[in-house]
C-alpha cells in the first residue's frame, strides 16, 4: 500500500476545487510513480463525497469502452465488479452512463491513466469534450483526467485540442522536496537522507523501495546493481512512457548531460547528433522536466532566454544517478561484480551528493525568498559562473542593486575560515566585475552552507561581514516548516 505524506499544497488546491459551487473539469499530470493516483484517491476519500474511479489499461478500444461501462455499472449498484457483460458501442454511450449514474449529486469522477486510452483512440478527447459540453458542465460533477504521459496530458490543454477552453483548472504533481522525504526514512540521519535524495529524488514509489534499516550500500546493490534490481529497466520505461518515439535519441542526450556535457556543443558531440537537431530534442526534454536549462543568475533578466551561457543539467536525480554510475557499468552487473561497482560508486558518492546539497541550498534560498525572509526580494535565484569565478548560490535584485552570495561545503570537516575569506575577498570582486557597470554601487550579502559544523574562526570571520551560517539540519527544518 502506498504511503501518503505531505502534499499539503496539492490537497489545498483540490479542496479549493471542491468548494466551487459548480462543475469542475481538471487535468492532473506528473511523471510516472510520482503519486498522482494516491493523491487523488486519498483526497477523495477524505472529502466523503461519492467517488467513481476508473483506470485505463493498454487494451484495445472496444475493451476499454466495455471496461469503463462495467466500472460505472458496478459503482452505481454498489458492486465490486459488474456481473453483466456490458458492451456500449462508443465512448459517447459509456460517458452517458457516467452522467446518468451521477445525476445531480456532488460526485468525484476520476479517469486515470487516460493517455493509454488516448493512444489507442485519439478521438476519445472529442467524446470527452462533447460529454462535458452536453452532460457534465451544468451538473455537480468534479471530473479529473489524470495521466503520467506528460506530453499527452499537456496536449489536452493546447489550443488545437478538443478540450481547449473547457478545462477549469490544471494540477501538475511534482516529486517531493528534500524535507518531505523524512517520513519515508525515519531511521536515517539527515546526511543519509540527503544521500538517498541525491540518488532517488522525491518520487514516492522509489522511496518506498528503500529500506532505511539497511545501509546505503545494501540498498544501492539491491535496487540498482543486480540483474533483477527493481530499477534496472526503469529509465527506459520512464523515457519511453514520456516520449513514445525516438527513445534512443532522447536517451543519448540524457547520457551526454549525465556525463558532464552541459553545453549544446558538448552534448551534440557526445550524442553524435548535429547541433541543429538539439533544437528539437532539448525543448522536449525541458517540457517533460527531465532536464533544466541553467543560466548564471547574474545575467540580466532581458537576456535570460537568449543567453549563450546556458548549461543543461539533468533535473531528475534518479536518472542522474543511473546514467552516471549504472548505465556505463552494466558489464559489471552482467558479470555479477556488484561489489566492485559499489566501490566505484562509493569513491565518487561524496562529490555526487555535494551537487544535490547545492541544489537543496538554492531551494532553501527560494523558500526563504517566498516567505520574505531574505534581506531583499530577489528577481532571480541560481548560481554564477564565468571564466574567472564560480559561486554556488546567488540571489539578485537588479533595481535595488542587491546581491546575496553563498558557498556550499559538503566536506567531512567543519567549514573553515578560508572558505569565508575566499568568497568575500577573492570571489566577490571578480564576480562583481561580471555585472553591468562592473558592480559599482552594489550591496553584497553573504551566506554559508555546511554539512554540519563551522570552526570558531569561520564564525568570527563570517560575523565580520554579517554572514549567515547554516548546516543541513537547519536547512531541513526550515524547508519542512515552509512546506506546511
Amino acid at each position: 500500500m502506498s504511503r501518503f505524506f505531505n502534499r499539503q499544497s496539492e490537497l489545498l488546491e483540490l479542496d479549493r476545487f471542491a468548494r466551487q459551487p459548480d462543475a469542475q473539469f481538471v487535468v492532473v499530470y506528473g511523471r510516472r510513480r510520482v503519486g498522482k493516483t494516491t493523491l487523488l484517491t486519498t483526497w477523495a476519500s477524505r472529502t466523503g463525497l461519492p467517488t467513481l474511479y476508473w483506470v485505463a489499461k493498454r487494451d484495445p478500444r472496444k475493451a476499454l469502452i466495455a471496461n469503463l461501462a462495467q466500472t460505472v455499472y458496478a459503482w452505481e449498484h454498489g458492486l465490486d465488479r459488474a456481473d453483466l457483460d456490458i458492451q456500449p458501442p462508443s465512448w459517447e454511450e459509456a460517458l452517458r452512463m457516467i452522467a446518468q449514474a451521477v445525476g445531480q449529486q456532488r460526485t468525484i469522477v476520476i479517469l486515470d491513466e487516460l493517455p493509454y486510452a488516448l493512444q489507442e483512440d485519439p478521438g476519445m478527447g472529442s467524446h470527452i469534450q462533447a460529454a462535458w459540453d452536453h452532460l457534465f458542465k451544468d451538473s455537480q460533477v468534479l471530473l479529473f483526467l489524470a495521466g503520467s504521459h506528460i506530453g499527452v496530458m499537456t496536449h489536452l490543454m493546447s489550443h488545437e485540442a478538443p478540450l481547449y477552453g473547457r478545462l477549469t483548472a490544471q494540477l501538475p504533481v511534482s516529486p517531493l522536496g528534500f524535507a518531505d522525504i523524512r517520513e519515508f526514512l525515519p531511521h536515517y540521519d539527515v546526511q543519509k537522507r540527503l544521500a538517498v535524495y541525491a540518488i532517488l529524488g522525491g518520487v514516492p514509489a522509489y522511496l518506498e523501495r528503500w529500506n532505511d534499516q539497511e545501509t546505503l550500500s545494501a540498498n544501492v546493490e539491491r535496487l540498482f546493481l543486480q540483474r533483477t534490481g527493481w530499477f534496472r529497466n526503469e529509465p527506459l520505461v520512464l523515457i519511453s512512457d514520456l516520449t513514445q518515439r525516438e527513445t534512443t535519441v532522447y536517451e543519448a542526450v540524457l547520457k551526454a548531460i549525465a556525463d558532464g556535457r552541459h553545453s549544446r556543443e558538448d552534448i551534440s558531440a557526445f550524442a553524435a547528433l548535429p547541433s541543429s537537431a538539439l533544437s528539437h530534442y532539448l525543448p522536449r526534454l525541458l517540457e517533460l522536466k527531465l532536464i533544466e536549462r541553467r543560466v548564471p543568475a547574474t545575467v540580466p533578466l532581458e537576456q535570460l532566454r537568449t543567453s549563450k551561457q546556458s548549461r543543461y543539467h539533468l533535473n531528475d536525480p534518479f536518472l542522474r544517478f543511473y546514467y552516471r554510475f549504472v548505465d556505463p557499468n552494466l558489464h559489471l552487473i552482467e558479470r555479477g561484480l556488484t561489489h566492485r561497482l559499489w566501490q566505484m560508486v562509493e569513491d565518487n558518492l561524496r562529490a555526487f551528493v555535494a551537487l544535490a546539497f547545492e541544489e537543496v541550498c538554492r531551494d532553501w534560498i527560494l523558500s526563504q525568498a517566498q516567505a520574505g525572509n531574505l534581506p531583499f526580494a530577489p528577481d532571480n535565484v541560481g548560481a554564477h559562473w564565468s571564466p574567472g569565478v564560480q559561486v554556488d548560490v546567488v540571489a539578485i535584485a537588479w533595481r535595488e542593486k542587491q546581491i546575496l552570495l553563498g558557498e556550499c561545503k559538503w566536506g567531512d570537516r567543519p567549514v573553515s575560515r578560508d572558505v569565508v575569506v575566499e568568497l568575500v575577498q577573492e570571489k566577490t570582486p571578480r564576480m562583481l566585475r561580471d555585472l553591468p557597470g562592473k558592480g559599482e554601487g552594489w550591496a553584497v550579502h553573504y551566506i554559508f552552507f555546511g554539512r554540519s559544523q563551522f570552526t570558531d574562526a569561520a564564525r568570527a570571520e563570517a560575523a565580520g561581514v554579517r554572514a549567515r551560517l547554516l548546516n543541513l539540519e537547519q536547512i531541513e527544518r526550515d524547508l519542512a516548516e515552509d512546506s506546511r
